[in-house]
C-alpha cells in the first residue's frame, strides 16, 4: 500500500516551510499566487488529502493520548508530564510525548503524526513560534474533526477547547510584592517577549505590583528576551547598565543567569540585590543561594489536564460542546535569594 503524503514531505520536495504548504493549501493570501499554484498542483498530482488529521480515529479508540510540549529542559514541563502520566495510567490510557522545540513546523508535524491513528486526543502547550505566527489552523482542524484538545500553560484565547493555566499575573504580583515588602525600591524584571503569553502576563503582574505600591515604573528596568537559550550575555549587559536592589525573573534560567551576572559585578545576593524567580525546580532548590520562587504546581496542572481530556473522551455527547478553563493557583516559596540567614528549604 502506498504511504500517504504528508505536509512535511511536500515541504521537503518543494523546498519550502511546512507552514507555507499549510497556508497554500488553505489558499492564504500570505502566500504568493505562484507558490500556491505550485504547491496545490504538487498535492493534487500525488493525491494529498488535507483532511487526514483525525479521520482514522473517527470510529475507534486507541486508549492513547498525545502530549506535545515546547521543551524538556525546564523542570516545569517534566512535572506536568509526571502529573499527566499518573492520571492517564490510572485510568487505563497510555501517553505519547513529543517535543516541538518551540517550532511551529515541528508542532504541526507532531500533530499530524499523532492524529493519524496513534492517539485519541491531545494535551499541549503551544510553541513560542506558533504564538509568534498566530497561526492555529492545525489546532482548529483537529478540533473540527472531533478530536479533543486540552491546552495548558501557553494557551490560545482564540481556540475553543478546555484549558489549564496558572494565575500568571497573580503569581508575578506576589513575587514583586515580596520584594517590596523586604524593602526593595528599584525592582527589575527579566521576562520574555510579549508574544509569549506567560511572559506577557507575568510582566502585567509586575507592573500592577509596582503601581499598587506607588513605585514608578522605569521602562529601562524591563528586559524582554527573545532568544532564551542564549540570554546570559544580554542579562549581563542589562545588569551592568542598571543599578537595582531587586530582580524578578519569569523563569528559573533567567534567575540563575541574573545571580551570576550580579556576581560578575561584585554584588552579593541577597545582601546587595534580592532575586525572585518562577518555577520551583531542582535548580531553585540546590543553587547557591537557594532561590525564592513562585511554584507553578506542574504535577497538579498535568493531572487536571489529563482528567479533563479523558473525561471528554469518555463522556462525549452530541450537541453543543462546553469547555472549561481551570486555574491553578501559585504559591511563593521563600529561600536564601531574598532572605538573610534563612535555612535551606528543599
Amino acid at each position: 500500500m502506498k504511504p500517504k503524503l504528508t505536509l512535511k514531505q511536500i515541504a521537503r520536495e518543494l523546498d519550502v516551510a511546512v507552514s507555507t504548504v499549510s497556508k497554500a493549501l488553505r489558499d492564504s493570501d500570505e502566500i504568493s499566487v505562484d507558490t500556491r499554484q505550485k504547491i496545490k498542483a504538487f498535492a493534487k498530482l500525488y493525491n494529498y488529502k488535507p483532511n487526514n488529521i483525525a479521520l482514522s480515529l473517527k470510529n475507534r479508540k486507541t486508549m492513547t493520548i498525545g502530549v506535545i510540549i515546547p521543551e524538556i529542559i525546564h523542570h516545569f514541563f517534566t512535572t506536568v508530564i509526571s502529573g499527566i502520566e499518573q492520571v492517564a495510567n490510572k485510568r487505563g490510557y497510555n501517553v505519547i510525548i513529543c517535543l516541538s522545540n518551540n517550532s511551529f513546523d515541528k508542532e504541526v508535524i507532531n500533530m499530524e503524526m499523532l492524529a493519524n491513528g496513534s492517539t485519541d486526543g491531545f494535551i499541549l502547550s503551544v510553541a513560542k513560534e506558533t504564538q509568534q505566527k498566530g497561526d492555529y489552523q492545525h489546532l482548529t482542524e483537529v478540533i473540527n474533526q472531533g478530536m479533543p484538545i486540552v491546552l495548558f500553560d501557553r494557551v490560545v484565547d482564540e481556540i475553543e477547547c478546555d484549558k489549564v493555566i496558572i494565575n500568571d499575573r497573580e503569581g508575578a504580583r506576589k513575587a514583586v510584592q515580596h520584594l517590596v515588602d523586604i524593602g526593595c525600591k528599584k525592582i527589575a524584571i527579566i521576562t520574555t517577549v510579549d508574544y509569549v503569553s506567560v511572559g506577557k502576563l507575568r510582566t502585567v503582574g509586575y507592573r500592577q505590583a509596582l503601581e499598587k505600591n506607588s513605585i514608578p515604573i522605569d521602562e529601562n528596568l524591563i528586559l524582554k528576551i527573545e532568544d532564551v537559550e542564549n540570554s546570559d550575555e544580554e542579562i549581563n549587559r542589562f545588569l551592568f547598565r542598571n543599578d537595582v536592589d531587586g530582580i524578578f525573573a519569569v523563569n528559573e534560567q533567567f534567575s540563575v543567569s541574573a545571580i551570576r551576572g550580579l556576581n560578575n559585578r561584585g554584588l552579593k545576593v541577597p545582601e546587595d540585590v534580592s532575586v525572585v524567580g518562577f518555577t520551583n525546580g531542582e535548580l531553585s532548590k540546590r543553587f547557591i543561594p537557594s532561590l525564592t520562587t513562585v511554584s507553578q504546581h506542574g504535577a497538579q496542572m498535568g493531572a487536571k489536564a489529563a482528567n479533563l481530556l479523558i473525561d471528554k473522551l469518555e463522556n462525549a455527547v452530541a450537541g453543543e460542546e462546553k469547555y472549561t478553563t481551570e486555574i491553578i493557583e501559585t504559591s511563593l516559596i521563600e529561600r536564601e535569594s531574598t532572605l538573610l540567614n534563612l535555612p535551606l528549604k528543599i
